[in-house]
C-alpha cells in the first residue's frame, strides 16, 4: 500500500473519515486515494465518490455504511474510491486547470493522455486484479430530478442493480470517458443521481443502497419485471456555445433561461414549450449533439420571434440553474423512453 503517482492506496479507514466534511478531506488523505476494506465475502464491491468535489451524498452515505460496521467484518469486501479532494475543498466540481474526474476512465485513440487518465487506468487495473463484484458511482445534480440510477449496458444484472435503487433507470453511451463505462468491462455497475446535495434523504437512499449491495451473494438471472423499471435512453446532449453569453433571468444576455428550468426535468414536454429568451443577432443559442455528435440542435429547438421553444416531445434530465456547471458540462440531456422486452 502507498501512493504511486497522483494515487495513493490504503487498506485502512484513515482516522477521522467517518466524521470529516468533504471540505476537509484534504486534512486526512494527500489527494485522490483508493481504499481497500476486508469483507465476509472476498471479491469487493467498488465505490466511487466525490468524482465531482461539490457533490457531497456519495461521502456522507459510505460514512453512514461505515460507522455501522464499524466493530464488524463488512458482508463483503469493499474498495472505496475518493476521487477530486482539491476541488471539494473548494466545493466546486472541478477546479478550472482541472479534466473533470468523471470523462477521464478511457484513452481514446489520438488523445492527449493525462496523469488523470494515467491515475483511473491504474485504478481499473487495481480492481481488474481483485476480481470486482460489482461497481457503483454516486453522484449528485444540480437541479430538480428524481433518484435515478444510470446504466451503459442492458444486460440483466446491470438492470437489477440498478433497479435496486430506482425504478427509473437511464441508459446512455455519451459522455465518454465515464467511470461506470469503464467499469462495465469488469462487471455489473452503475451510477446513482442522488438529487441535489445536502437533500438526507438522498444521503439515506444511497447508504441504504450501498449495504444492501454489500449483502448481494450474487445476481439473479432472470430478467428484470417490465412493470419494475421505467427505462429511458439519453439520446443527445444540449450545450451553450462558448460565445453565447448565458443567465437566468437577466434579459441582456444572449440566452435568458426561465426560471425555473429544472422543473421541466423528467418531464415530457410538448412541442411548443418556451425554455429561454434569445437576444436578436444570437444565430445559434444552443447546440444538440446526438450520440454520434452530430448536430441535431435544428431538430429538437427553435427560435421564433425571441422566444426558444421545443419543436418535439423531449424529456429533459439534469436541467439546470447553475450556470457555471452549464459551461463545465452540459445545459441538460434529453431522453426518449426505451421500450425493450425485458
Amino acid at each position: 500500500m502507498g501512493v504511486v503517482g497522483m494515487l495513493t492506496e490504503l487498506d485502512y479507514l484513515p482516522d477521522g473519515f467517518l466524521q470529516v466534511e468533504a471540505t476537509e478531506l484534504h486534512t486526512i488523505l494527500p489527494g485522490p486515494t483508493l481504499i481497500h476494506l476486508p469483507g465476509r465475502r472476498e471479491t469487493p464491491l467498488f465505490v466511487s465518490i466525490l468524482l465531482h468535489g461539490n457533490e457531497d451524498t456519495g461521502l456522507k452515505a459510505m460514512q453512514v455504511v461505515l460507522k455501522k460496521y464499524q466493530n464488524q467484518l463488512l458482508p463483503r469486501a469493499l474498495s472505496l474510491y475518493v476521487g477530486n479532494v482539491t476541488a471539494a475543498r473548494a466545493g466546486v466540481r472541478r477546479l478550472e486547470a482541472q479534466l473533470d474526474y468523471n470523462r477521464v476512465w478511457s484513452l481514446d485513440t489520438g488523445s492527449i493522455i493525462a496523469e488523470e487518465h494515467r491515475m483511473m487506468q491504474q485504478v481499473i487495473s487495481i480492481m481488474r486484479s481483485r476480481n470486482v463484484f460489482a461497481s457503483i458511482d454516486i453522484h449528485n445534480n444540480t437541479g430538480l430530478n428524481p433518484h435515478y440510477a444510470c446504466v451503459n449496458r442492458l444486460d440483466d444484472a446491470f438492470l437489477h442493480l440498478a433497479t435496486m435503487f430506482s425504478r427509473i433507470v437511464v441508459y446512455f453511451t455519451h459522455p465518454k470517458g465515464v467511470q461506470s463505462e469503464a467499469f462495465a468491462q469488469l462487471c455489473p455497475a452503475v451510477t446513482l443521481e442522488c438529487g441535489k446535495p445536502g437533500g438526507i434523504g438522498g444521503i439515506e437512499h444511497a447508504a441504504c443502497f450501498v449495504e444492501g449491495a454489500l449483502h448481494l451473494s450474487a445476481f439473479p438471472t432472470h430478467p428484470v419485471a417490465s412493470q419494475d423499471v421505467e427505462l429511458f435512453q439519453s439520446v443527445a446532449v444540449v450545450t451553450v456555445p462558448q460565445g453565447v453569453s448565458l443567465s437566468v433571468g437577466d434579459p441582456s444576455t444572449d440566452l435568458c433561461l426561465i426560471e425555473n428550468i429544472d422543473y421541466y426535468n423528467f418531464r415530457l414536454l410538448d412541442p411548443g414549450t418556451r425554455l429561454a429568451a434569445v437576444a436578436s443577432g444570437c444565430a445559434k443559442p444552443l447546440q444538440v449533439r446526438n450520440g454520434l455528435g452530430c448536430d441535431v440542435s435544428e431538430h429538437y429547438f427553435e427560435n421564433r420571434d425571441g422566444h426558444l421553444l421545443t419543436r418535439q416531445q423531449v424529456m429533459p434530465a439534469m436541467l439546470t440553474r447553475d450556470t457555471r456547471i452549464i459551461r463545465q458540462d452540459c445545459l441538460c440531456y434529453l431522453m426518449e423512453r426505451l421500450d425493450r422486452k425485458l
